[in-house]
């Protein structure tokens, strides 16, 4: 029985993919089609199927690995023939040599794009993919010079153009601050165990950092009575079964939190044109939760929550969380936001400052709901209190309307 290679089949545009599952191992017998390892590209995550079946002889990567089309997943004893084992034509002398000039002519057009210049009209040009891309990148294209032929950009330049201005901003930085460094290393106190940062980590530090150091952020703090809303939320039952519903709370913050937004429109917009005195006010409302994963944290969106009920919003927050959790969020889902909840309430604390993101304008904080005394009507009854924080950009909201987006949430 031949042995098999099962390799990395094409997977487009995508190289160094990191392997987030490895769904077999050596000894175990598997059929056509069925799953071997789960790779994680920036928009999903894909799981890579078996050619063949028979038994596993040996595996060749492990989680972690970085992988491109081609490379060698496993080993597998088969009885089954491969189109491999279909022996081809050797090309000929001949053939070879009228390629070469071909391949030849090919190379010398690609150094010769070089140096093209742009077309008369001052636009780049780009295929729509490239477009998207410097989009999320928030980098103008116009203002990069394309590789390719008549100027047309490619994502290589989108990344060599970021990369030669951070290091602009790098040597500037470094003229100016001189950097901190230790005079001792961490081993020098013990045993240290140096790891990688997950991947979903990576990815958010970046927006974090631009967001916090870009944004004046202001955080105003406020409670909320939620007495009425507990007492009506823990008495939902299911009109057919008699059944309690289990609703979270966060359902009932969210319808509360587009009531608000249509009264206090800014809080709906975006202000990444504002060098030139533009602001995008949203007419739809897609708020964003922060859901807390063992990738580290992400922020889906629940789109149309205008238009749904709060039985529909409790569903669709089980399913997009459910979804973060096992990696099979699509990319996109993650963008196109209004505002964004961050709830706390099922760890615990109370106030705290959650950082805006970007583009968005404001972030919610929820805390745990706690019973608190409050003197009402000559006499102290126990009352729900939720805490609130309100995180907004002070460009562009000032502290009275805030404060007054709380008074109308709560």
């Amino acid at each position: 029985m031949p042995d098999r290679e099962i390799k990395v089949p094409n997977i487009g545009d995508f190289k160094d993919v990191e392997v987030i599952e490895v769904l077999v191992s050596a000894g175990q017998s598997i059929s056509k089609n069925d799953p071997l390892i789960t790779i994680e590209s920036d928009k999903s995550s894909v799981e890579i199927p078996s050619t063949f079946e028979g038994k596993i002889k040996s595996v060749n990567i492990k989680i972690g690995d970085k992988v491109s089309e081609g490379d060698l997943i496993l080993l597998l004893t088969s009885n089954e023939e491969s189109k491999e084992d279909i022996k081809q034509k050797p090309k000929t002398q001949k053939e070879e040599l009228e390629i070469k000039p071909v391949e030849q002519k090919k190379i010398e057009e690609k150094v010769n794009n070089h140096f093209n210049e742009k077309n008369n009209s001052g636009i780049s040009l780009a295929s729509p993919k490239t477009r998207k891309f410097a989009r999320e990148l928030g980098v103008d294209i116009n203002q990069i010079s394309g590789s390719e032929r008549q100027g047309r950009v490619l994502e290589s330049d989108i990344k060599n153009f970021i990369s030669s201005k951070i290091n602009k901003i790098s040597n500037k930085r470094e003229t100016q601050v001189k950097k901190i460094t230790s005079e001792f290393s961490h081993s020098d106190f013990g045993k240290i165990e140096v790891k990688d940062l997950p991947r979903v980590k990576k990815l958010a530090s970046t927006y974090l950092v631009n967001s916090w150091t870009t944004i004046p952020h202001v955080t105003n703090h406020d409670e909320a009575d939620i007495t009425e809303m507990e007492e009506f939320r823990t008495s939902l039952t299911d009109i057919y079964t008699g059944e309690k519903k289990k609703i979270t709370p966060l359902a009932f913050i969210i319808k509360a939190l587009v009531a608000s937004l249509k009264k206090f429109p800014s809080f709906n917009s975006s202000i990444d044109d504002i060098e030139n005195g533009k602001m995008t006010v949203k007419k739809y409302y897609h708020i964003g939760i922060a859901v807390d994963t063992p990738h580290g944290l992400m922020v889906p969106k629940i789109r149309n929550a205008d238009n749904k009920n709060i039985s529909l919003i409790g569903k669709d927050l089980k399913e997009v969380s459910e979804l973060c959790r096992n990696l099979k969020i699509n990319k996109k889902e993650l963008f196109g936001g209004s505002m964004t909840i961050t709830s706390l309430g099922g760890i615990g604390g109370s106030f705290f400052t959650p950082i805006i993101n970007y583009p968005e304008v404001a972030i919610l904080g929820v805390g745990k709901s706690y019973k608190k005394q409050l003197f009402i009507n000559g006499k102290f009854v126990p009352r729900t209190i939720l805490p609130l924080s309100l995180s907004y950009d002070h460009r562009i909201i000032d502290g009275a309307e805030a404060a007054k987006f709380n008074n109308d949430l709560k």
